[in-house]
């Protein structure tokens, strides 16, 4: 994927802030829809309610009315004494607002009936308009005998009126009993619609509880996909570096792309084959300065063995001198062997000469190739640094994910139950920046113990360096001392044809031919203590090279 890291968890939180604020949403409707129920059955039933209460009441005023006008009439058959009162026109009023309210409450319970939010509650309507329009029937029945009683109550015709008193006495009873009956299917309905609530309620929980659920379930899929996408790269990636600290350098790793694991990998690829590079030149430059120095040592015990011979040489002609300061018969004879004798040291100097100029030669390659070396484990070093600054930049996004987590964690626990999954999910984030800061750890204490191993060959390096110099130096000084030694042979050379051509001068001779012995015998000793140097020189320096091939040998290409 070319998403980065950073995207990936963004995308992750967005999707499950979608996900509770789609359940958040759906259970904000379920309950308004549960209010909506419980709203309309209690302010329906209620109105109903109020309604048959009052017209309870009014039909008892009515029955009231009714038989105060009926007790006024009888009193005043038998000569008391009534309260004069327009009984007929008050029974008429209250009679008015009675049919009024039979009106509104048979148009109510027809409305509701339709409108009903269940068949229980359904059914319990119509029962309830059932019970009111008998009701009413009786009620009309009952208010048209009363009408008349009263009429007659207003003629004062006793005798009609004592003769429907028992008719009208039972229709207002059959009325406040159809009342009451009405008043029973109300409610029946008010506990239709309390059942019908109690199952929108339940059915509201179910489907809220079901949704979460669901929720809870594309969360955790959601945490795992992410979990996957950004864990899984970075395992691939510490396999690869662990590889890598083993010395395999043939190893490539796939995690490649645009995102910050992506471009690790593609890094990281390239810092092994730089690797690769620098250990294949490194093996051979190490192959070539084990050769040099097999060479120079090879070159330093011929010296070695030059100069001993030299200087049996040199204490030969101090033989022959001595003799001839003791016999002056000889001094011929002599004189011709030391010409010969020195003739040859002229040859060995030449010859000590040339190997001391190869042995410059080699050291100046020595100190090439270990510069050279040198500056290839620089090179490691600064690709080990770059290294570093990337696990660095892994490092400081696992800070920024653990205290992305943590605030998550935060506004999780301040949510409340609602916010579980998100305190899940913000958990899963912080064991995974804890487990990307741990790898971290481990690939800087790689890089650390690589750079060491650095260090110490670049030490190594510039020693073999710097006693590449001291034995170039030694050698230049070898070169002088032969020189100078070919000098004197020369001048002995002469001295002793000297000493053939002219006896007189031959004490003369003598002394200068000892003095040239003597200085040839210090200069063979200095030659010697050189070329014993340049053989440790060599010998040391073979010991780093077979050191820097084991160090290469480690790495597999």
């Amino acid at each position: 994927m070319s998403i980065s890291i950073g995207n990936r968890i963004l995308l992750g939180f967005a999707v499950i802030t979608a996900i509770l604020v789609a359940l958040g949403l759906y259970a904000t409707s379920q309950i308004g829809t549960v209010r909506e129920t419980i709203d309309r059955i209690v302010s329906r039933d209620l109105m109903v309610l109020r309604q048959l209460d009052d017209l309870g009441n009014r039909a008892r005023d009515l029955g009231v009315q009714r038989r105060n006008a009926v007790i006024a009439v009888l009193m005043r058959e038998r000569g008391r004494s009534v309260k004069d009162e327009d009984y007929y026109a008050i029974w008429r009023r209250t009679a008015a607002a009675t049919d009024t309210l039979f009106a509104d409450l048979t148009r109510m319970s027809g409305e509701f009936r339709t409108q009903s939010i269940s068949s229980d509650r359904a059914a319990s309507w119509e029962r309830l308009s059932g019970a009111l329009r008998d009701t009413l029937q009786t009620y009309t029945v009952y208010r048209d005998r009363s009408d008349t009683q009263l009429k007659a109550v207003t003629a004062a015709d006793f005798d009609a009126v004592e003769t429907m008193n028992a008719e009208v006495s039972r229709l207002y009873e059959a009325t406040v009993s159809g009342i009451d009956q009405t008043r029973s299917a109300l409610d029946e309905s008010i506990a239709a619609g309390q059942r019908g609530a109690t199952g929108t309620y339940e059915r509201s929980r179910l489907s809220i509880i079901l949704t979460l659920i669901g929720a809870v379930a594309l969360s955790l899929l959601v945490a795992w996909a992410i979990t996957r996408a950004v864990v899984r790269p970075i395992e691939e990636v510490m396999t690869f570096v662990a590889r890598i600290g083993t010395g395999d350098l043939t190893v490539r790793t796939a995690a490649t792309g645009n995102d910050e694991i992506g471009r690790l990998g593609t890094t990281l690829n390239a810092m092994v084959d730089n690797l690769a590079d620098l250990a294949r030149t490194n093996r051979s430059s190490t192959a070539d300065l084990n050769a040099a120095a097999a060479q120079i040592r090879a070159s330093a015990q011929e010296q070695a063995a030059s100069v001993e011979e030299q200087f049996a040489a040199v204490q030969e002609t101090a033989a022959t001198v001595d003799e001839i300061t003791h016999s002056g018969a000889q001094i011929s004879k002599r004189a011709s062997d030391v010409i010969a004798t020195a003739q040859a040291s002229a040859q060995n100097a030449k010859a000590g000469l040339r190997a001391a100029s190869d042995t410059a030669k080699a050291m100046d390659a020595i100190r090439e190739q270990g510069e050279a070396v040198a500056g290839n484990i620089v090179a490691l070093s600064e690709k080990t640094q770059a290294i570093g600054e990337i696990i660095t930049t892994v490092n400081d996004v696992s800070e920024r994910t653990h205290l992305l987590s943590l605030n998550a964690a935060i506004e999780a626990a301040a949510a409340g139950e609602s916010g579980r999954s998100f305190a899940i999910v913000a958990a899963e984030m912080k064991l995974l920046a804890d487990q990307a800061k741990g790898a971290t750890v481990q690939v800087r204490s790689l890089l650390s113990e690589i750079q060491r191993g650095i260090n110490s060959s670049v030490m190594l390096t510039e020693e073999a360096v710097k006693r590449a110099a001291a034995g170039k130096l030694r050698t230049d000084a070898t070169v002088r001392t032969i020189e100078e030694m070919a000098a004197r042979v020369e001048e002995s050379v002469q001295t002793f044809q000297q000493i053939v051509a002219s006896t007189n001068q031959q004490q003369l001779g003598i002394e200068q031919v000892m003095g040239a012995l003597q200085n040839i015998r210090q200069a063979s000793q200095q030659t010697a203590a050189g070329t014993r140097e340049v053989e440790m020189a060599s010998a040391n320096l073979t010991e780093l090279a077979q050191g820097l091939m084991t160090l290469a040998e480690r790495y597999r290409l």
